[in-house]
């Protein structure tokens, strides 16, 4: 199975499946690593990216892996979650007096 990249599409959209079309749109809107400080807490970025892997599964017939991430796209758009601290900077309040 060829996927659709930006660098080479070696499939026109037409030609593509729809699970390679979806894995194409996540790829897309997954938060790379290098934006992750200025967009983690961004909602509307984090909403759409949930959403778009919730698609992936449904398409690939896993809908016990869609529906969290379709929660959790709900709770970026409603407020009710919010992004936890960075792992990569540790417990700060450890290291308090």
């Amino acid at each position: 199975m060829s996927q659709i990249t930006p660098e080479s599409p070696s499939k026109t959209l037409a030609e593509a499946s729809t699970l390679e079309l979806a894995q194409a749109l996540m790829e897309r809107l997954s938060i790379q690593p290098n934006d992750w400080h200025r967009l983690k807490s961004n909602r509307q970025v984090r909403a759409k990216e949930q959403t778009a892997a919730a698609l992936v599964f449904l398409l690939k017939e896993q809908p016990e892996e869609a529906l969290p991430r379709l929660q959790q796209a709900t709770g970026w758009l409603d407020r009710s979650i919010s992004a936890p601290p960075c792992p990569s900077h540790g417990d700060r309040t450890k290291n308090l007096p």
